[in-house]
């Protein structure tokens, strides 16, 4: 857990360094407030400004910050800004005396839309691979024009000038704004190499290697388009304005981002959802596959719950907001999703030390061999033979076979396909953290309510003692629950209602985790849930006296001075939870039941499903205690849950997994890994990528690791010719991004698959 808020520390002092260089480059720019998950930002001005050119810079930024890509503070701008938070915004503020924010305009800027950020994206690759075109046809000409000896060598190499210009001007904007901040990193490298070939008259190598160099620049921004297009399908979910229900029964239009809670709203037939709403008037049906990834119509009456986002089919209803637009379900899932991209895999924190320092330990390796081969060897410094290379000839090859583009690339590319991958199929990960660790895991706990069996319990019967008050007791258990959010409150009351019974009134309330819930009705206090709940006093001695429920039913007491009842239920288990702990046992991997639910309806539900290890009658800091213990015995555990009760396991496990975007806000914040449909049979999707991405990953690090070692070997000794140094470098770039491309196209398993054929990937 220490890793990973470090990891998120660093991952936000990074977007914070990047805004801190953007205002202390701006003149006229005093502050900056920022709120990326509501993504807003705006600035505060001190006299006239360029409002355009202020907006078209503080793009650039924005998009750097979208697209997940590496940030470094340049120089020393930073020095002296005053970093503060502020309701959830980060505020940057310029050295000024006490009096000068009064003065300050505050202006609200525009964040770069998800589309623009795509198609920017898209814009980018095509003009890099048009560049590499122009390289290798210029590469080609020169090459083809070489071979008559009737052809003056100035249009040869003119051409091939062309192809190393062509090639080079991407990596050559790049390496001057590095310079600039005191940086040097592999584009340089490439850059001193082909000016190098030249000077010793390897323009056909040179142009060569920045014809594959741009090649690969090319196929890393597609790579990096693909993944951001899977991702962004998701914001364009999100509709831009909805019609509000005035009091005096008028309807406007108006932007979702104004909509308050409370707000009234129209939603027509094959319009979306704008926000997280609950149906006031209608009936309809909900297509919510843009939240879960599951089509299948979802029934909507009054009370019911909407998402926004998700599409209304076929009726016509008013609801009422419940959530700003910033924090409704979709939005949090885009969100994850945007954080995802920008936490580092643990693996990739190794990668990320190949920067200025590998690039001047290189230089100062190629200058020393420069100097033992001409000095030490007695080798030509410069001039080189048909038998013999010059001392510059074989540093010039050193140097490109120790370039680390291949390593750079291998963790990241491999990381967000993956992420791209789950995001398709209603799998999000958390960042390359949580893809990487489930992999590993070799036990998984899970919870018994909502996650192996359905959570869609329902009311097989009510009991009271002595008998006679059975509807007195469902009446006050219906009076407690309807206030709560638990699968087993939601039964209850729907029960209640289909007997006619509503809630009573209720002056106190006060929930009691792991036990249940506590109220001061009008018959006086008032407590609803587990048995455990009710051993208490004088009640305890009427317990001994009534049996335990069947086995299967899940049993909420209900008490108070003058009634004391239970109320049956039973819930089914999930259709794939079988195939799921099936295809652990074959893996290997241990499963658990952590629940608070009886032992003898856990027992039942363990033996159906052939779970290996039971654990009932738990409370929340028992499923802690649980995972603990299993973490100490050098297990790897992974928690599945839903519910806030869940939150505090989720915390504790090794990695973590929310059953459906719909759970509780408790379980989504903490999950690393969010199931976003309600089918337990995700798990093993999660796993096979995750897998999957592994074994990229750990192909990439052979990939780029081996041919840099051994082509670096060979360099020392003079055995590579620097066309084959150039063929094996950038040939290895482009198989790390191929091979990262193969997650995106990764089928899921097969018990998916016949369970969902239309998922298939």
């Amino acid at each position: 857990m220490l890793d990973e808020m470090e990891e998120h520390d660093a991952g936000e002092n990074s977007w914070i360094d990047l805004l801190a260089d953007f205002l202390s480059s701006q003149r006229g720019v005093e502050a900056i407030r920022v709120d990326a998950g509501s993504r807003q930002v705006e600035l505060a001005t001190l006299g006239p400004v360029d409002l355009a050119g202020l907006q078209a810079q503080l793009n650039e930024v924005l998009r750097r910050l979208d697209a997940g890509l590496p940030v470094t503070l340049a120089g020393d701008h930073a020095t002296g800004l005053k970093v503060s938070h502020q309701e959830g915004r980060v505020v940057l503020e310029k050295p000024a005396c006490p009096t000068a924010p009064r003065f300050w305009k505050w202006r609200e800027f525009e964040w770069p839309e998800a589309e623009e950020m795509e198609q920017r994206s898209e814009e980018e690759w095509r003009a890099l691979a048009l560049q590499a075109a122009i390289c290798g046809l210029s590469l080609v000409g020169g090459w083809t024009l070489g071979k008559w000896e009737a052809v003056p060598h100035w249009m040869i190499h003119g051409l091939f000038g062309v192809s190393m210009i062509s090639g080079g001007w991407d990596a050559a904007r790049d390496a001057w704004e590095n310079l600039k901040e005191r940086r040097l990193d592999v584009h340089f490298l490439m850059l001193a190499v082909a000016a190098g070939a030249v000077a010793v008259g390897a323009w056909e190598e040179g142009a060569l290697l920045l014809f594959l160099f741009s090649t690969s620049g090319a196929l890393e921004h597609y790579v990096l388009h693909r993944t951001h297009r899977e991702i962004n399908a998701l914001t364009k979910a999100a509709p831009k304005l909805a019609r509000v229900v005035l009091p005096d029964g008028s309807v406007e239009e108006r932007a979702v981002k104004l909509l308050r809670v409370g707000d009234v709203i129209q939603v027509r037939p094959a319009e979306l959802f704008p926000v997280d709403a609950t149906v006031l008037e209608g009936e309809t049906a909900a297509d919510e596959s843009t939240l879960t990834g599951e089509a299948v119509p979802v029934e909507k009456g009054r009370g019911a719950s909407v998402y926004g986002g998700t599409l209304n089919l076929w009726g016509l209803v008013k609801a009422q907001v419940d959530k700003p637009a910033t924090q409704s379900a979709l939005a949090r899932i885009i969100h994850m999703i945007q954080n995802a991209q920008k936490m580092r895999a643990p693996s990739q924190r190794f990668t990320d030390r190949f920067g200025t320092n590998y690039t001047l330990a290189t230089l100062l390796l190629v200058l020393v061999m420069f100097l033992f081969w001409w000095l030490g060897l007695g080798l030509p410094a410069f001039e080189s033979s048909r038998d013999l290379h010059s001392a510059f000839y074989r540093a010039m090859t050193l140097l490109v076979v120790m370039s680390p583009c291949a390593l750079v690339l291998s963790i990241p590319s491999a990381i967000l396909a993956a992420i791209a991958w789950g995001a398709r199929r209603g799998i999000l990960f958390r960042g390359g953290a949580a893809i990487e660790k489930l992999g590993e895991v070799d036990t998984v706990a899970m919870d018994k309510t909502g996650t192996l069996t359905e959570g869609n319990l329902r009311v097989v019967g009510v009991e009271s003692f002595p008998p006679g008050r059975e509807d007195d007791a469902l009446r006050l258990a219906v009076t407690l629950d309807a206030h709560s959010n638990h699968p087993i409150a939601r039964a209850v009351t729907r029960h209640a209602k289909a007997r006619g019974i509503e809630p009573g009134e209720l002056s106190e309330y006060q929930s009691l985790p792991g036990l249940g819930l506590r109220g001061m009705t009008a018959e006086g206090v008032t407590y609803a849930g587990r048995r455990e709940l009710m051993e208490q006093g004088d009640f305890a001695r009427w317990l001994k006296d009534v049996p335990d429920a069947q086995p299967g039913l899940t049993e909420v007491w209900v008490l108070n001075a003058q009634v004391m009842g239970r109320v049956l239920l039973r819930d089914e288990i999930r259709a794939g939870s079988r195939t799921v702990l099936k295809r652990l046992a074959d893996e290997k991997v241990e499963t658990i039941m952590l629940t608070g639910d009886r032992r003898a309806a856990a027992i039942q539900v363990a033996r159906d499903l052939g779970v290996a290890d039971v654990r009932a009658g738990l409370h929340p800091e028992d499923k802690v205690a649980a995972i603990q213990e299993l973490s100490r015995q050098g297990r790897k555990v992974a928690m599945v849950g839903d519910g806030v009760n869940d939150a505090p396991s989720l915390a504790a496990s090794y990695v973590s997994l929310a059953m459906g975007a719909r759970g509780s806000d408790a379980a989504l914040e903490q999950a690393d890994v969010v199931l976003m449909q309600d089918k337990i049979e995700k798990l093993l999707s999660a796993r096979h990528i995750s897998l999957c991405a592994r074994k990229v990953i750990r192909q990439n690090l052979a990939i780029s690791l081996g041919s840099v070692g051994v082509m670096a070997l060979a360099s020392l000794f003079g055995l590579v010719p620097l066309t084959l140094g150039v063929l094996t470098h950038e040939g290895s770039t482009v198989v790390v991004c191929l091979n990262s491309l193969r997650l995106l196209f990764m089928r899921e398993p097969d018990e998916i698959r016949e369970v969902e054929p239309s998922q298939a990937g």
